[in-house]
């Protein structure tokens, strides 16, 4: 009798729900339920941009995709019966926390504070907390540095303990009104299971470890004496918000009678402890030691696993090394970029002319077309991806974007080509770095919309790194590591897995086709890389950088010499 697990996928933008059969992990159906409310699911401030909030409430609503998934896969198999469902898993974006109430239901579902952005989800992009965070990191360098020592030697303005001290900070009435504070990865299995208590429901240490400075050599969250030294309110706090935190292979709860009714399920299915969106989208990768899975959308996320019981050094400036956050028995190790496709969907939504297509769609087709039939350093730009500030390896909210070189005759589709370059050179510089601590990378698996849709930006990147590029077989690599997690929690008994290597050996694989690098192109983005890295550290570091008198001469040298030869064929 087949047997199936559910993924619920809560990315930036929508909800997804995917049914896979593990036996194969072919997938049977989904279903994408875009957020209703604000921006594509986001709210604003005109008085800040580094404000981003998401509607609680959106993601209740997003719920509605199970059932859709559920009517599709009625549709697509004649025998399918969602009572076959073994497990369900869930992720989400994070750092998304959200101020609860005793109960813990959301502040901002509450009638007094709807409508209030500082009551919403903070969303992961959210960056008014960029001051807290120089906070932070100054305070755990003169009173606890083995904080810093795991998280890259910086804290973010995109974790948990910022927000929560720029919510203090900023609207007291929230904080004051808040009983304790829940990520959105917590929250949605705690709601799903009927218990959404914050002093018993199960915390996800993906989310603790990476962004809340979690570690059980030093007794979990950070001290009181600590927390006191920022805010004696967030000292006050920590006694509300949890001891434990646990790995996503752990049963969160059973799905409570009350939502298996809403969603068309079967009471008692196992539910995962919940994790973050890229996390188990290497999961869902196929991720094993030696493999960096590049989780490619908004944003990316890089992720790597290292055996638990061997040795390994605290690597500068990534996001975290925190045990079991991405496989169980193995130390998870998290980078990235704060924007990659952010930075596209800017450049296409503000600045690229009609002529290139009337819909954001011709127009990405268009550029892309354009920009492919152009060699490496041909156009003579040169780009920091910095547009949403940096998150490895200088770990610094507080940068932004650079284009270098333009002239009078730069045509939209010449900077298309070296933004994707410079999120190129950002992923290589990532790369360095991990290997640079004793971390090899054998081979890149990319997934995510961008990976399977853009294959111009998978053979810049297979260029710029010197590495081939493989994708994932799915689509929905998130989802499906919700997915596997779910069939984990549920147990062999029920019709699931004993544990995720085995769950991943049954439904991971990646694509036949392969980017393989094209040693010429290498070798001029070698040249154009060091220029790079000029850049990188005149701007991004607070001191001994290079003069830069000599970078746009050596761009337009590079560029006059490429133009002398004929076009670069860019397929795979």
């Amino acid at each position: 009798m087949k047997k199936y697990a559910l993924g619920l996928d809560y990315g930036t933008n929508s909800c997804r729900s995917l049914i896979v059969d593990i036996a194969d992990g072919r997938e049977i159906a989904s279903h994408v339920f875009p957020y209703p409310s604000g921006d594509q699911g986001i709210f604003t401030d005109p008085r800040d941009p580094n404000a981003a909030r998401q509607d609680p409430g959106d993601y209740l609503a997003g719920l509605a995709s199970v059932r859709e998934a559920i009517r599709i896969a009625r549709d697509t198999e004649k025998d399918f019966d969602p009572a076959r469902i073994v497990g369900m898993g869930v992720d989400t974006t994070g750092s998304t926390p959200m101020p609860v109430d005793r109960a813990g239901t959301p502040l901002g579902l509450l009638p007094e504070f709807r409508g209030r952005l500082d009551a919403m989800a903070w969303l992961w992009k959210d960056h008014t907390s960029h001051a807290e965070a120089r906070q932070i990191t100054e305070t755990a360098r003169a009173l606890r540095p083995q904080y810093l020592a795991r998280c890259g030697g910086a804290y973010s303005s995109e974790w948990f303990w910022s927000k929560l001290l720029h919510c203090r900070k900023a609207a007291p009435d929230v904080f004051k009104a808040a009983y304790s504070f829940v990520e959105h990865c917590d929250y949605m299995p705690a709601l799903l299971a009927g218990d959404t208590n914050p002093d018993t429901l199960v915390r996800s240490v993906c989310a603790a470890g990476h962004k809340a400075m979690y570690c059980e050599e030093w007794g979990g969250l950070p001290d009181a004496e600590f927390l006191g030294a920022l805010h004696p309110d967030l000292a006050g706090l920590r006694g509300r918000l949890y001891e434990k935190a646990w790995p996503a292979d752990r049963l969160a709860g059973r799905l409570s009678g009350e939502w298996a009714e809403k969603l068309g399920l079967t009471p008692g299915i196992a539910i995962a402890t919940g994790a973050f969106d890229a996390h188990m989208g290497a999961v869902g990768a196929g991720i094993k030691v030696g493999t960096l899975v590049k989780i490619l959308g908004t944003s990316t996320c890089d992720m790597m696993v290292w055996p638990g019981d061997r040795p390994l050094a605290d690597i500068p400036g990534v996001c975290g090394i925190v045990s079991g956050s991405i496989l169980p028995g193995f130390h998870g190790i998290e980078a990235g970029q704060s924007a990659v496709g952010d930075i596209f969907l800017w450049f296409v939504n503000r600045l690229v002319p009609g002529e290139y297509g009337r819909d954001r769609d011709r127009k990405f087709a268009s550029l892309a077309e354009a920009a492919a039939r152009l060699k490496p350093g041909e156009h003579g730009l040169l780009a920091l991806d910095w547009n949403n500030g940096n998150r490895t390896i200088l770990a610094d909210a507080r940068l932004s974007g650079l284009l270098l070189g333009q002239t009078l005759h730069t045509r939209a589709h010449e900077v298309y080509r070296a933004l994707i370059e410079a999120t190129a050179f950002g992923a290589l510089t990532i790369i360095r770095r991990i290997e640079e601590y004793g971390v090899p990378v054998e081979e890149i698996v990319n997934c995510g919309g961008l990976s399977s849709r853009n294959p111009l930006l998978m053979q810049v990147y297979a260029d710029v790194t010197g590495r081939a590029m493989k994708i994932s077989r799915s689509d929905q690599s998130c989802a499906l590591g919700a997915a596997i997690f779910g069939a984990v929690a549920a147990g062999r008994k029920a019709g699931g897995f004993a544990g995720v290597t085995e769950a991943q050996q049954a439904v991971c694989g990646v694509r036949s086709e392969v980017f393989k690098p094209v040693p010429e192109n290498t070798a001029i983005y070698a040249e154009l890389y060091e220029l790079y890295r000029r850049l990188h550290d005149a701007f991004g570091t607070d001191g001994g950088a290079a003069p830069l008198g000599d970078v746009m001469k050596r761009l337009i040298s590079l560029r006059e010499r490429q133009r002398q030869g004929g076009n670069v064929n860019c397929e795979p």
